[in-house]
C-alpha cells in the first residue's frame, strides 16, 4: 500500500508532466464515506489482500469529512492521477450519480457499503441493508418481548442508501408489533452531534423506551449518553456494527445486541474481484451486479467469540 499522499502524488505528476501513478502495476483505490473507525477492519483486509496480489497496488482513502462534494473531488483527483479502478462507499447517491457516471466512463467503477443503483457502476460489494434492518427489527422484537415501544433511531447520513434501506428493513420487521420508530436523527457523521442527538432525546422525549443506532459510531455515543444519564438498562438498545464500546455493551447486557456487517470481506473479496476484472476476468461479477456479504446478529451469547476473531483480523492474522 502506497503511503504517499494524493496531493503529493499529484504535485509530482505536475513536475514530471506525467501521472505520478504511472507504473507497471495497476492501482485500485478504495474511497470510504467519512473518517470513521468502522473502516479500520476493511483497511486491514485490503492490506491482507495486498500481500496476495503482488501485481496490483491497493490504496485506501479517507475523506476529511462525510461530504458528497469532497468525495466527488477525490474521485476526480484519483482519475486525473491515473488510478486504474475505483471502489466507493457513496455518500449521497442521488446527487452523485452524474459524477459517478463521469468516472465510470473512464475507469472501472465499483461501490461498496452504500450503493448507487442508478449509476453505471459495475458491481456493488457489501450487505443487503434491507436484510440488516430486518435483523435489527427481529432483535428488537425479541428483546422487547411483546412490550409496546416508542423507539428513536440515530444515523449518520439519512439520505444514503444504506441508511434508508436499514430503516426500511427495520420497519418491515416490527410492523404490527406495537414497536414504533417515531423518528430518526441524523448527524452527518459528526461525533459531537451524534452524542448531542441522544442527549436531546433523553430530555425531550421521556416516552422513548427503545433506541436503534444505525451507523457504527451511533451506539457508542448512545452508550455514553445513557450511562451519563443513569439510564443504561432502562432503554432497550439495538446496535449496528462492531465498535469496541458496542461489543462491550452487548457483553455486559446493557445493549440487547448488535447487527454486524462483514467489512473485512468487502475489502478482501472486493480487492480480489476488482484485480481479476482488470486482468479481463469478469466471471466473479454477478449477473445482477450485486455481491452480497451476509451480516451476523451478535448477542451476549456469541459476542466474545466474534470479538476474538475480529481482533485477530484487525491485527493482520
Amino acid at each position: 500500500m502506497k503511503l504517499r499522499t494524493l496531493a503529493g502524488a499529484i504535485a509530482v505528476a505536475a513536475v514530471l508532466g506525467t501521472s505520478a501513478f504511472a507504473q507497471d502495476k495497476p492501482e485500485i483505490a478504495f474511497v470510504v464515506n467519512g473518517p470513521s473507525d468502522f473502516w479500520k477492519i476493511m483497511e486491514a483486509a485490503v492490506a491482507k489482500a495486498q500481500t496476495e496480489l503482488p501485481d496490483v497496488t491497493l490504496s485506501f482513502r479517507y475523506p476529511e469529512r462525510a461530504d458528497a462534494a469532497i468525495q466527488r473531488r477525490m474521485m476526480d483527483d484519483l482519475v486525473a492521477a491515473g488510478v486504474d479502478a475505483i471502489a466507493v462507499s457513496v455518500v449521497d447517491p442521488p446527487t452523485s450519480t452524474d459524477a459517478i457516471n463521469s468516472v465510470a466512463s473512464q475507469i472501472p467503477f465499483f461501490t461498496f457499503d452504500s450503493d448507487a443503483t442508478q449509476s453505471n457502476r459495475i458491481a456493488y460489494i457489501g450487505s443487503s441493508n434491507v436484510q440488516l434492518g430486518k435483523m435489527a427489527g427481529e432483535l428488537m422484537k425479541k428483546a422487547m418481548a411483546g412490550k409496546e415501544g416508542k423507539c428513536m433511531g440515530f444515523v449518520g447520513l439519512p439520505g444514503a442508501d444504506n441508511a434508508k434501506e436499514r430503516i426500511q428493513g427495520y420497519n418491515e420487521a416490527v410492523a404490527g408489533t406495537g414497536l414504533e420508530l417515531i423518528d430518526v436523527r441524523g448527524d452527518d457523521i459528526d461525533q459531537t452531534r451524534a452524542r448531542a442527538n441522544v442527549d436531546d432525546v433523553l430530555v425531550a422525549n421521556p416516552e422513548v423506551n427503545c433506541m436503534v443506532g444505525f451507523y457504527s459510531y451511533n451506539p457508542p455515543r448512545m452508550y455514553e449518553a445513557l450511562r451519563d444519564a443513569g439510564k443504561l438498562g432502562d432503554i432497550t438498545v439495538v446496535a449496528f456494527d462492531e465498535d469496541p464500546i458496542t461489543l462491550g455493551a452487548v457483553k455486559e447486557g446493557s445493549f440487547a445486541g448488535t447487527v454486524v456487517q462483514q467489512p473485512y470481506e468487502w475489502g478482501y473479496q472486493g480487492s480480489k474481484l476488482i484485480a481479476a476484472y482488470l486482468k479481463g476476468d469478469k466471471s466473479g461479477i454477478p449477473a445482477d451486479g450485486i455481491l452480497i456479504i451476509p451480516g451476523l446478529t451478535l448477542t451476549k451469547d456469541n459476542v466474545e467469540a466474534f470479538q476474538t476473531d475480529f481482533q485477530a483480523k484487525l491485527a493482520g492474522k
